[in-house]
C-alpha cells in the first residue's frame, strides 16, 4: 500500500482530499503545518477540524512546526518586497518552501511515497514531454496552478492533487457532507493567513515598515496631490488616490528615491514588454529559442498570448501580443501551453 502525507488546513478541500485518498487505497498520514501563530490557517480551530477528520477516517494527524522557516522564506520576502515597492504573492512562496519543500522532506524522512494537498490542480505523466506535468484543474474557476508553478519539478512525480478532476466546489462540499463533516459548510479563507481580514498594512506597520507621505505626480512631473506612504499603493490602483483630474488616473510607478507616487492614464498603464526573474521551469529544462505561450500575470485575471525569450540564466523577456494594463512588479507571471504549466517567474521593474 502506497503512503501519502497530506497537508491539512482544517478546511473542506483538504478534508475531502483525505476522503478521496483513502477511497483510492492509500495509507494516509494527516499533517498540519504550524506557520504563523493564531493566524487563519494556524489556530486551535483549524488543528481540531483537521484532527477530527483524520480520527473519523482512521488515520493519524501530526503538527509540523515550521514557524521559523515560514518567517525566513515567506514573511521576510513579503516585508522586503513592500520595502522595494513591489506587490508580492506570499502563497506562491509558501507552496514552494513549506508544502512542497519542508513537507516533502518530512515525507522522504519517514519513508512516505507521496505528498498531497487540497489544491485545485492536476499532475499527470505526459508521453509527449516525457515527464510529469502540472495541469489546470477541471474546475477552471478554482484552478490554483498559478500558485503552484514554483513547485520543484523533481517533486511533481511524488505529488497528488485529488481534487483536480472535480468541476465544481459544490461537489466537494457534498462529499464532505456525506461523511457528516462540519467543515462541509466552512467558509473559504481568501485573506493572507498572517494578516487577518486583509490588513497587510497593519502587519507591515507592526514589522517597522511604515510609509512616509509624499507627492503624487504624473509622468510630466506635475504634482497632483499627496500620498500616505508608497506601501499603501500597487500598480493599477485607481481608488483611494484622493485626486481629481480630467480623466481617470491609475498608479503606474514609484520613485523610491524621491518618495513620489507616479500616476497616469489608462493608456500609460499599458505595457507590452516586461521581464521576470527567479525562474522555475516545469515543462522544459530550458528555453533555447523564442516560445509562444499564454501568460497569467495575476491570479484574478485572464491569460494573454505572448512570446517568451530567455535573456540569461535568471531572466526571461515577455513580449505580449497586445499591450495589457497592470503589470505589477513582485507578482508572478505564469506561462501556459493550453492547460499545462510551462513555468514562471517574478515580475521585475523596468530595466
Amino acid at each position: 500500500m502506497k503512503k501519502v502525507l497530506l497537508g491539512m488546513s482544517g478546511g473542506v478541500d483538504s478534508s475531502v482530499a483525505a476522503i478521496l485518498l483513502k477511497e483510492q487505497g492509500y495509507e494516509v498520514y494527516g499533517s498540519t503545518m504550524e506557520l504563523y501563530p493564531n493566524s487563519s490557517c494556524c489556530n486551535l480551530e483549524t488543528y481540531m477540524d483537521a484532527k477530527r477528520v483524520c480520527s473519523t477516517l482512521g488515520f493519524s494527524h501530526h503538527i509540523i512546526d515550521s514557524k521559523e522557516e515560514f518567517r525566513k522564506y515567506v514573511i521576510e520576502d513579503f516585508i522586503e518586497s513592500y520595502k522595494s515597492c513591489e506587490t508580492p504573492n506570499p502563497c506562491i512562496e509558501c507552496n514552494k518552501y513549506m508544502k512542497f519543500g519542508i513537507m516533502f522532506e518530512k515525507a522522504k524522512e519517514q519513508g512516505i511515497d507521496y505528498v498531497s494537498t487540497g489544491h485545485y490542480a492536476k499532475v499527470e505523466y505526459s508521453d509527449k514531454y516525457k515527464r510529469y506535468v502540472l495541469k489546470k484543474s477541471k474546475n477552471i474557476v478554482k484552478d490554483q496552478t498559478y500558485f503552484l508553478y514554483k513547485i520543484p519539478k523533481e517533486v511533481l512525480e511524488y505529488t497528488l492533487f485529488p481534487l483536480g478532476d472535480f468541476e465544481s466546489k459544490d461537489e466537494i462540499r457534498k462529499i464532505a457532507a456525506s461523511y457528516g463533516f462540519s467543515v462541509a459548510s466552512k467558509k473559504d479563507s481568501e485573506d493572507l493567513c498572517f494578516a487577518p481580514e486583509g490588513s497587510y498594512k497593519e502587519f507591515l506597520n507592526k514589522n517597522n515598515v511604515k510609509g512616509r507621505p509624499g507627492n503624487i505626480i504624473n509622468n510630466q512631473g506635475e504634482v497632483l496631490g499627496k500620498h500616505q506612504g508608497l506601501i499603501n499603493y500597487t500598480i493599477g490602483q485607481r481608488k483611494g488616490l484622493g485626486i481629481s483630474y480630467s480623466e481617470p488616473l491609475f498608479v503606474i510607478g514609484f520613485d523610491r528615491i524621491k518618495n513620489n507616487l507616479i500616476v497616469g492614464t489608462k493608456k500609460e498603464l499599458l505595457k507590452k514588454e516586461f521581464y521576470v526573474r527567479d525562474i522555475n521551469l516545469l515543462l522544459v529544462d530550458d528555453i533555447k529559442e523564442p516560445m509562444k505561450v499564454n501568460v497569467k500575470t495575476r491570479y484574478t485575471i485572464k491569460e494573454f498570448p505572448c512570446t517568451i525569450t530567455k535573456e540569461d540564466n535568471d531572466k526571461i523577456k515577455v513580449v505580449l501580443d497586445e499591450p495589457v494594463p497592470g503589470i505589477c512588479p513582485g507578482q508572478s507571471a505564469v506561462f501556459y501551453l493550453d492547460d499545462i504549466v510551462v513555468g514562471g517567474g517574478r515580475i521585475i521593474k523596468d530595466i
